[in-house]
């Protein structure tokens, strides 16, 4: 970079802020990653944007630093303008040779600055609990673009600082990492991912020693860290006090497949559902990694997606790699059509999430919600677990459900019917792998010596009569989990888990849809419909700020002619769950109304949008519904929701005038 060149560039800058066309957080940011490039990769790049006077995109990647949300880091790593610098040797359609320029995207300037902080947090975690041997990170990623490269960078600037770092050998999911931290005792872990989100975003999720994403007050301990380093460049700690990078792989998934094979509550309804045929994609992801085999050993009957069997970060055979839409699921649907399958199962590139869809008893493929999913594993789980003896009268106070507040009631209906308890948590598994640790040490320190190591009857034997028996967690967003020795949602888990319940239901002679009109009949009918008003980049996330303190500042009072009776602001009040915890601060709201519908609104922690959840519920007067008489309420309730949800996106843009 020539001087005078670098002085023109900041002089346009200036330029473009007096006249209201850049951030001053903007300029600030571009001033500070410049300071410390290493290479003039971000100074052409930059150059270029303000040359062609692209003043909002250099916003959308400046205005600010990314910080940790539910979902650790997450951004751009391809720019919506690709800029020559980053095309370098690469074709139009082929990936940039370099990630996306800028403090607030996914690159290598975020990548270091976050493993820097990470690791200096761990070595004051250390010295603090006068832990002598060196921080062990475990890194795993997925298939997306730049993954492989931002975990070899993450575990080069570890090992350059001091800690040990063990690297899968390909592409592993999110739930294998959280396995794997607690089964090789190590420190944290890191995870390259962004998920579900489009191909060109990328992420950085940390989890911490227990198996589950940070939380406080380790996210604002590390984020502190992270924010005092403000160059790439740093001075290797001597070579003596350097950290091995070593390369982790299938002894690992050998062991966590043994774990996955104990979530299954019934052997013999598998082995008698011959018959049950499922279909699997795991949409270009990690999935195919550990479902395959395990399917295989478990002895079910299926076929995987052929053209999405094969990791690619573009993710050409969908919209979208996310099982919560229907798009993503339709290869998978018209392959069950030509085989006669009865279900279908997709897992997300990270393989934490996963959607299903079920043949129903008019003989078509049926899309599933994640909370019709999670209520059928949870209701499937607590009712195998009372037939095995495992559970009874006298000890289901000691097991415990837990959800999030924005999953469905149906669930809590469920717990309270069999005498669990349900916990609910604010959105992301961080709060429930949280609770997880928590159980696990309230078993007395003695007898929880080597706890990942125990098995799984060893495990629950000492939850039971000590602590909490954690049968199942879920939330409406596609994400479950059935037992401890994972500490985030496992899609892993969730397929064999689901899997299970259609044999139960083929075994019955019923379809998985009508097993779960048995469970409306018997419970009530519980509906929920899931929105999102998307508003991108700078001025998006204003308009997503104002619509989230004006729901804090002007509450409904009254909706569709239905007054509000209960409003909690979860970002003001003092909320307890009913373990008597406090719940963390959030910008989240929701609302209760007198005729039993709730509304909850939240900005994502993930994506650039504000989230509507809304819930309506019937329960039976007499003991159950009967059929004529659920069709009915179906009908009415499903009409309730959409008029709500058109009321809710007009209250929106009044809102925003």
């Amino acid at each position: 970079m020539v001087a005078a060149d670098v002085e023109d560039l900041n002089s346009r800058i200036e330029g473009a802020v007096a006249d209201g066309q850049l951030m001053e957080s903007t300029a600030k940011n571009i001033r500070t990653m410049l300071a410390g490039a290493p290479t003039d990769l971000y100074f052409k790049a930059i150059n270029q944007l303000a040359d062609g006077c692209e003043w909002s995109e250099l916003n959308d990647r400046f205005y600010q630093t990314l910080a940790f949300g539910t979902g650790g880091l997450r951004g751009r790593t391809i720019g919506k303008i690709v800029t020559t610098a980053e095309r370098g040797n690469a074709g139009e359609d082929e990936r940039p040779q370099f990630p996306c320029v800028g403090t607030n995207a996914m690159n290598f300037f975020n990548i270091n600055r976050a493993t820097r902080g990470l690791v200096a947090y761990l070595h004051d975690w250390n010295r603090r609990e006068k832990i002598s041997a060196r921080p062990r990170l475990v890194i795993a990623h997925d298939p997306r673009f730049f993954s492989k490269e931002f975990a070899e960078l993450a575990a080069k600037v570890a090992a350059e600082n001091g800690c040990e770092a063990c690297v899968f050998d390909g592409p592993r999911s999110v739930p294998e990492l959280s396995f794997t931290v607690r089964y090789l005792k190590a420190s944290a872990g890191i995870v390259i991912t962004a998920s579900h989100n489009p191909p060109h975003d990328n992420g950085y999720k940390v989890y911490f020693s227990e198996g589950a994403q940070v939380i406080e007050p380790y996210a604002s301990g590390i984020i502190a860290k992270v924010n005092a380093i403000t160059t790439e460049s740093f001075t290797p700690v001597p070579k003596d006090q350097q950290g091995k990078v070593s390369t982790i792989g299938k002894d690992i998934d050998q062991a966590y497949m043994r774990r996955l094979e104990t979530l299954i509550l019934d052997p013999q309804v598998i082995r008698e559902a011959k018959s049950l045929r499922v279909i699997y994609t795991p949409l270009h992801g990690t999935g195919s990694v550990i479902i395959k085999p395990l399917l295989t050993r478990l002895g079910f009957n299926f076929q995987v997606v052929p053209e999405q069997d094969r990791f690619d970060g573009r993710f050409p055979t969908v919209k979208s790699p996310n099982p919560e839409n229907a798009e993503a699921l339709t290869m998978a649907i018209n392959l069950a059509q030509k085989e006669d399958a009865d279900l279908v199962v997709a897992t997300d590139p990270d393989c934490d999430r996963m959607g299903a869809a079920v043949r129903a008893k008019d003989g078509k493929m049926k899309l599933l919600s994640g909370n019709q999913i999670g209520s059928l594993l949870a209701w499937y789980r607590i009712k195998t677990l009372f037939d095995k003896g495992v559970l009874n009268k006298q000890n289901a106070s000691c097991a415990v459900i837990i959800k999030t507040f924005v999953t469905t009631d149906l669930q809590k209906a469920i717990a309270d019917y069999y005498g669990l308890r349900c916990v609910e948590t604010l959105t992301g598994f961080k709060y429930i792998g949280a609770k997880l640790g928590k159980y696990e040490r309230a078993i007395p320190e003695q007898l929880r010596h080597n706890y990942a190591h125990l098995t799984e009857q060893e495990t629950r034997r000492l939850r039971l009569a000590h602590s909490s028996f954690y049968v199942f967690g879920g939330e409406e967003s596609y994400g479950y989990s059935g037992a401890d020795f994972v500490r985030d949602k496992d899609g892993n888990g969730a397929v064999i888990m689901f899997c299970e319940v259609a044999a139960h239901a083929k075994s019955r002679g019923l379809t998985v849809d009508e097993l779960l009109d048995e469970v409306f009949a018997k419970f009530g009918y519980f509906s929920e419909k899931t929105n999102a008003l998307v508003f991108e980049g700078a001025e998006g996330a204003d308009k997503i700020a104002r619509l989230i303190e004006s729901y804090s500042a002007s509450p409904f009072l009254e909706v569709l002619g239905s007054r509000v009776i209960g409003m909690k602001n979860f970002e003001m009040d003092m909320v307890e769950d009913v373990e008597g915890d406090l719940v963390p601060k959030e910008k989240m709201s929701i609302f209760e109304l007198e005729d039993r519908t709730r509304i909850a609104v939240r900005p994502s922690g993930t994506e650039p949008k504000i989230k509507y959840y809304l819930f309506s519920q019937r329960r039976p007067e007499n003991g159950k519904f009967d059929p004529a008489e659920l069709s009915r309420i179906k009908a009415q309730v499903g009409e309730k929701l959409d008029r709500l949800w058109d009321w809710l996106q007009e209250d929106a843009e009044f809102r925003l005038r």
